[in-house]
């Protein structure tokens, strides 16, 4: 005999619930998030509001968190972010990788922003155009450099040790701000990064890597971008 299972159908579609970024705060600790003045669907549709709450109140937050708990009792406990980036052990992979996703977080979401894109403005716009002959020869190349990211990792807008402008890649939370940490292109001060792991891009646009590449650039705050690159000089 053959047992005949009903199983009803839903009547009512589920609501999937978007939270407030603003209520999103890591533990005490030495490191603290970057809070964004927008919610979660402000981005849309470039950045969904589910992906945007997943990347920043789910992984920004675990990096965080995972890296207060490591420093904590060490002599990392005090250091700048940036001191401790350029002074960590990369053998230690706890520190390591979550030091890295902490900063690497941080500088993302300090610099993407609603009703932003266009272009590079001011002393970056100059700085751009001398280092790579136009902002379009720029945007062309960062683009192409992030499609070919093989995994996951980071791709990089730099200040190199000579003030000049580089596109630099990493894999998995690495920075070029890390000494000792393998760099595809140049060591120096990160001023844009486009993060290329899966949970910043995947439940908009599956597999469709480009597609996330374009729309990020819809969103880059270059007003910020500035400022991080003129704050390079004062170092």
């Amino acid at each position: 005999m053959t047992e005949v299972v009903e199983v009803p159908l839903p009547t009512v579609q589920e609501k999937i619930k978007i939270g407030n970024p603003n209520d999103v705060k890591a533990a005490e600790g030495s490191f603290q998030m970057e809070k964004i003045a927008f919610g979660y669907d402000a981005l849309a549709p470039d950045i969904s509001a589910l992906t945007l709450e997943s990347h920043y109140g789910k992984n920004y937050l675990s990096f965080t968190n995972n890296l207060n708990k490591a420093v904590l009792g060490t002599k990392f406990e005090n250091l700048t972010i940036e001191e401790l980036l350029k002074t960590l052990d990369i053998n230690d992979a706890l520190i390591r990788n979550n030091a890295g996703g902490y900063y690497n977080h941080s500088l993302y979401f300090k610099t993407i922003s609603p009703k932003a894109g266009g272009e590079a403005i001011d002393t970056l716009a100059s700085s751009i155009n001398k280092d790579f002959g136009s902002f379009s020869n720029f945007k062309t190349l960062f683009k192409e450099t992030a499609v070919k990211q093989f995994g996951s990792g980071w791709v990089w807008l730099v200040v190199d040790k000579t003030g000049v402008l580089q596109i630099t890649t990493t894999q998995n939370q690495d920075n070029p701000l890390m000494t000792y940490a393998p760099v595809v292109g140049f060591h120096g001060t990160p001023i844009l990064g486009i993060d290329l792991w899966e949970h910043a891009y995947f439940l908009d646009h599956q597999y469709k890597k480009k597609n996330y590449i374009d729309a990020f650039f819809n969103v880059v705050n270059w007003q910020k971008v500035n400022e991080n690159y003129t704050a390079t000089f004062k170092k």
